[in-house]
């Protein structure tokens, strides 16, 4: 991957009085090879009008992430961040797109919604995964469009957002379930960036560390200890279920209950409960086929009316598009003829049966 670019490591933020998400943290690591990779892939794609889609555990700085990503765009307009799944479900169409006086009972005064407060600027949708079906549909037009109709009224208003979105579910999983529609989900996900954990960067992990301990010493206005070579070494060790959010909560308790000038393990509170679901760092995720077998698990609870059709077209398509849309390829991946690929392309929709037996002639002239 190379050595990293001549970018500060640590890059603050400024603060921001647009948004709905309280924040702590306040600054960005960028030290250990995979955070290096992603800083790169920000830096490509930000000034662009691209969506984002963040994906990551809980705790590893989706919405710091996406402010980074506004700053670095060059956008005039503000930085709005909503959590979807804190939203009212009753007041949901209002908050996002605004309402007109009398549009609803309550409704005595006009209200801008989110997206009109983002013009020309970032609308951040945290959670995106917990938007109700309805919202969806109503997002997806807004963002084909690029204008809102506020509730009470027939009057389109256009509006330049860039839309960030983030999620710690599979949204992919939940496309498969009928859960999360499949076109908002191609609209919202032009650029990915996949967090990688904590226990993932670990050359990340003493810099927070650092940073966390001046941060709060300075709140605190005491001088700022050391971390004991015992302390890094249990921070190393430790799988760090809850991210930085839960680095930031330990390394602040510990100087609450640490005196002197060294922070020692004893100071440290770990989850211990919670460490179990988390991966250790350099452990691979398993045999592709247990995978499998742990999805197919899953979905034989929530089956809908056709599952081993909507397996096989999964499989099918998937197949196909590693291929590069390539038939012969296609069967020698999968092990099957050419004939039996072509009838499942044209079961799925991927190929017209006309094409099929023309393309059929050809091979056997």
């Amino acid at each position: 991957m190379g050595s990293p670019p001549e970018s500060p490591r640590l890059i603050s933020l400024p603060d921001s009085e647009n948004s709905a998400i309280s924040i702590r943290a306040k600054a960005l690591v960028f030290v250990d090879p995979a955070s290096v990779e992603i800083l790169r892939v920000i830096e490509q794609v930000g000034p662009s009008s691209a969506s984002v889609l963040i994906l990551g555990e809980t705790g590893t700085g989706k919405e710091l992430v996406a402010r980074h990503i506004h700053h670095v765009s060059g956008r005039s307009g503000a930085f709005i961040a909503i959590n979807c799944s804190a939203i009212n479900p009753q007041l949901a169409e209002s908050e996002l797109f605004g309402h007109e006086v009398g549009a609803f009972t309550g409704a005595h005064s006009r209200r801008t919604g989110y997206f009109e407060e983002a013009n020309g600027g970032t609308l951040f949708l945290d959670e995106i995964g917990d938007l109700a079906p309805e919202l969806q549909a109503k997002l997806l037009r807004v963002l084909q469009e690029g204008e809102v109709t506020r509730v009470g009224t027939n009057r389109a208003r256009p509006v330049d957002v860039r839309v960030v979105a983030a999620t710690n579910v599979d949204l992919e999983r939940a496309v498969l379930a009928g859960n999360f529609r499949m076109d908002l989900f191609y609209r919202i996900s032009l650029v990915r960036l996949r967090l990688p954990p904590l226990r993932e960067r670990p050359q990340d992990l003493l810099l927070l560390a650092e940073y966390f301990l001046t941060r709060y010493c300075t709140q605190l206005k005491r001088p700022q200890p050391m971390l004991s070579e015992a302390t890094v070494q249990a921070l190393q060790a430790y799988p760090w279920p809850g991210n930085i959010r839960e680095l930031e909560n330990v390394i602040h308790l510990a100087l609450l209950v640490s005196t002197g000038n060294l922070v020692r393990p004893e100071h440290l509170q770990f989850s211990e409960a919670l460490a179990g679901y988390a991966k250790p760092a350099g452990h691979g995720e398993g045999p592709p086929q247990a995978e499998i077998k742990a999805g197919v698990l899953r979905l034989f609870r929530s089956p809908g009316e056709n599952l081993l059709r909507d397996i096989e077209e999964l499989v099918v398509c998937e197949a196909y598009a590693y291929s590069r849309f390539s038939q012969v390829r296609t069967a020698q991946l999968l092990g099957v003829t050419r004939n039996t690929v072509r009838t499942l392309l044209v079961r799925h929709g991927l190929l017209q049966e006309s094409r099929a037996e023309s393309a059929l002639d050809e091979a056997e002239e």
